[in-house]
């Protein structure tokens, strides 16, 4: 019998980093919302590449990862953060603390 284990020793990427920051906040928000503050942030760390409708796909795939794994809770459209779920995710992050990235001040994002 060949058992393989994989184990993926690779740290979450920048999109996944920004997710964790915004979601740590107290608020809750809708994907659109959140998406476009994320996006601003990503454009600023200059850590966007390809388009934005594929950014937006990973985005959307990885918050649904986050909720599947209980650390982001979905009440109807909007979606929050759980402080404590997130907090292990965030050792994961050593050069950039997510309470260092919650701490900065949020984009100005237009209401529709």
């Amino acid at each position: 019998m060949n058992t393989n284990y994989f184990v993926s020793r690779r740290r979450p990427d920048a999109l996944t980093e920004e997710l964790v920051a915004v979601l740590s906040r107290k608020a809750s928000f809708e994907f659109k919302a959140l998406f476009d503050i994320v996006h601003v942030n990503l454009r600023a760390r200059n850590a966007v590449s390809g388009g934005e409708d594929m950014l937006r796909l990973r985005a959307y795939e990885k918050l649904q990862n986050l909720v599947n794994r209980g650390m982001v809770k979905k009440t109807g459209k909007k979606y929050k953060g759980l402080a404590s779920a997130l907090a292990t995710l965030a050792t994961l992050f050593p050069e950039a603390p997510v309470a260092a990235l919650a701490a900065r001040p949020a984009p100005a994002v237009a209401a529709e």
